[in-house]
């Protein structure tokens, strides 16, 4: 019997909620400039990416009331769904920056099959755990079911290539799979191939190699392969402890690429020093705690096997983003969730916080 819906978690609520303003102030403030000289209008990406959180949001609450029960039969045409869209970005994908990644049908708007997959793997690996809780003692009968359909989806992302994307969805399914009981000795197998698998695939790009190199020493070529990251800790390093101020950013004059995407934390800490820095990192922290409780207090083990996955998927993609912009991490393009511009990154985080709150309606305890 199902236990009495409840009122959503609002903690979840008023964080994810904090998150996207600081986002969209964020933006605005990184792009101005750029979106002036390239589309004569200061607003054009704060207005794009308001859009898109209008419409993340308006998902985000249909998620909230739409009940989670229900995805459990939805996880198998949702994972396929994912595979078809990711076969066909590598086929008739948009390619940008030498990555094929953007898929535009044009009936809907171009968007990330990457992103859509996140969501898929995490809806199939919750429903394929939940169901075989016996079988967990079981590497071929528990886990192998479930690390053949992450290595085709990594497989296909890699291929577009995108590690940071792939890495992402590996770490998620990988703490899924410790919440839903796997034996220590193959979790540590599991971890290990996936670390040499993660060093042959920049072993086997020269261009990955050329990042890692990088991050090692990224004075080491200043104008070219460390100049990224130089300017990401130059921008934060110049923050100090309460920045130079909303709107005051110099690295955002084109010293820094990708500063509305990727790298929208540098200029985060830029204008609002290490005191923003903290509350957005607090925030996430405060996310992932509530995420966690949700999980252990739903009372059933797909809905407690969901919320771990999509409490992971937004923070575990929010460490690999921060850690590239300080430098703790070789470069790779993957964005701040709720933060950085990308319509189809925030439409599909939101989607699943909405989820993640639709769950806390069924926890036992608030």
């Amino acid at each position: 019997m199902r236990p009495k819906r409840g009122t959503p978690d609002f903690v979840i609520f008023a964080v994810t909620l904090m998150l996207l303003t600081v986002g969209l102030v964020m933006v605005f403030s990184s792009s101005a400039v750029s979106s002036y000289l390239d589309h004569d209008d200061s607003f054009y990406y704060l207005k794009k990416q308001l859009f898109s959180a209008l419409i993340g949001v308006g998902v985000m609450v249909f998620a909230m009331n739409f009940e989670f029960y229900y995805l459990r039969r939805l996880a198998n045409p949702a994972l396929l769904l994912a595979l078809g869209f990711l076969v066909l970005v590598l086929v008739i994908g948009t390619v940008s920056h030498g990555s094929s990644r953007w898929l535009g049908l044009g009936f809907i708007p171009s968007f990330q099959p990457s992103e859509v997959a996140k969501l898929g793997v995490v809806i199939f690996v919750a429903k394929n755990l939940s169901e075989n809780q016996d079988k967990m003692h079981s590497f071929f009968k528990g886990i192998l079911p479930n690390l053949a359909v992450v290595a085709v989806v990594c497989a296909l992302i890699l291929l577009q290539p995108d590690l940071g994307t792939a890495v992402s969805i590996a770490g998620t399914v990988y703490l899924m799979l410790i919440a839903g009981g796997a034996r220590l000795r193959h979790l540590t197998f599991i971890g290990l191939l996936g670390v040499a698998l993660v060093v042959l695939a920049i072993i086997i790009a020269p261009y990955r190699m050329e990042r890692f190199t990088a991050f090692l020493n990224p004075w080491a070529d200043p104008s070219d392969t460390g100049f990224q990251t130089i300017q990401s800790l130059l921008a934060l390093g110049s923050g100090g402890l309460l920045g130079m101020g909303l709107g005051q950013s110099r690295q955002k004059f084109f010293y820094l690429p990708e500063r509305h995407t990727d790298f929208i934390f540098a200029i985060l800490g830029e204008e609002l020093g290490f005191i923003g820095a903290a509350f957005v990192l607090l925030l996430f922290f405060i996310f992932l705690w509530r995420g966690f409780r949700v999980a252990l207090t739903v009372g059933d083990s797909f809905g407690g096997l969901l919320a771990v996955g999509i409490t992971c998927m937004v923070v575990l993609q929010m460490i690999i983003n921060i850690g590239v912009v300080t430098g703790s991490m070789p470069v790779t393009g993957i964005t701040l969730p709720l933060v950085s511009y990308g319509g189809s990154s925030l439409v599909l985080v939101l989607f699943g916080i909405g989820i993640l709150l639709n769950i806390s309606r069924y926890a036992s305890t608030k």
